[in-house]
């Protein structure tokens, strides 16, 4: 039985409801790592912060409490298939609405389980700054596989998706070996890497001073295959796209790799008539339905 949970953002003394169908806790206990204090959880957003596609978004900050947010598709559309989505914020914030549940509609749209992921921010004072994060993508992705038989999903069919800090964090959920943190119950006995991945802008990727791939970041051939949209004019600079796409390639990794001329950053799937780039998510779908992720998993 799915239980409705309802989250409340308070938005310049707006309450603001997104509904997910399910609301779990990353961890049972403390998170590993070091204590934070960071202050009460909030949408830090501005009313003269830069609007994308003529809106506002919701800016979430100080995250000490991972949570999974699990949002189903109908049931006559379901196919068994399920995505972690990594909202972006240069690990300062969570961009929730534009990278995370606004993802999560478009992913029940095509029929796939979808999850937003609340991992730790901000960790920009830590060393290294993606570890938490990678951590809790982690233990999600082996949260999601142990409810595979609950939530009827195909365990063989688990992707994640991020969006620049997040993409940083999925693309090393993805590429990391090992489990960035001791086991502590059944659900961890579960794989924790990813079937697929989908890196939308993602950051932090290349090595500035070297002009090659972040030395950290190694692709072999249990690399899952791979979907990454970029601009040309992106701030963060497309090299690490092109330079990770490289590696897959040399390494015989199925990518699908999408450049475009403009369109900046932070879009999230909003779109934008003149930005071509805001398009992705179309290319993201027949890219899962030739991979077979929009076929019905066989009960």
């Amino acid at each position: 039985m799915k239980l409705m949970m309802t989250m409340m953002v308070l938005t310049f003394g707006l309450i603001t409801t997104v509904n997910a169908q399910e609301v779990l806790k990353v961890w049972p206990g403390k998170p590993p790592g070091p204590d934070r204090e960071v202050g009460p959880e909030q949408d830090i957003t501005k009313p003269t912060d830069r609007l994308i596609a003529g809106r506002r978004i919701i800016k979430l900050a100080n995250v000490t409490t991972p949570e999974l947010h699990v949002y189903f598709p109908e049931e006559s559309k379901q196919n068994g298939s399920v995505v972690v989505i990594c909202p972006g914020g240069g690990f300062n914030i969570l961009a929730w609405d534009l990278e995370g549940t606004e993802v999560a509609e478009w992913l029940n749209d095509i029929g796939v389980t979808a999850v937003v992921l609340k991992y730790r921010v901000p960790t920009r004072g830590q060393d290294p700054v993606w570890k938490a994060p990678v951590q809790d993508t982690q233990r999600a992705i082996s949260l999601v596989r142990s409810k595979a038989k609950e939530w009827k999903l195909d365990a063989n069919r688990v992707g994640v998706l991020g969006f620049s800090a997040g993409g940083h964090t999925a693309a090393r959920a993805a590429l990391t070996k090992e489990r960035l943190y001791e086991p502590i119950d059944a659900s961890d006995e579960n794989n924790f890497r990813p079937n697929s991945v989908m890196l939308i802008y993602p950051a932090y990727l290349n090595d500035k001073e070297t002009s090659a791939l972040a030395a950290d970041l190694t692709v072999d051939e249990s690399t899952p295959p791979m979907f990454i949209v970029h601009a040309f004019n992106d701030p963060i600079s497309v090299e690490g796209s092109l330079l990770l796409s490289l590696e897959l390639k040399r390494n015989n990794i199925p990518f699908d790799l999408h450049v475009y001329d403009t369109g900046g950053h932070g879009y999230g799937l909003r779109r934008i008539d003149d930005q071509p780039v805001t398009t992705w998510p179309d290319r993201c779908t027949d890219w899962l339905q030739r991979s077979g992720w929009l076929t019905r998993a066989s009960e």
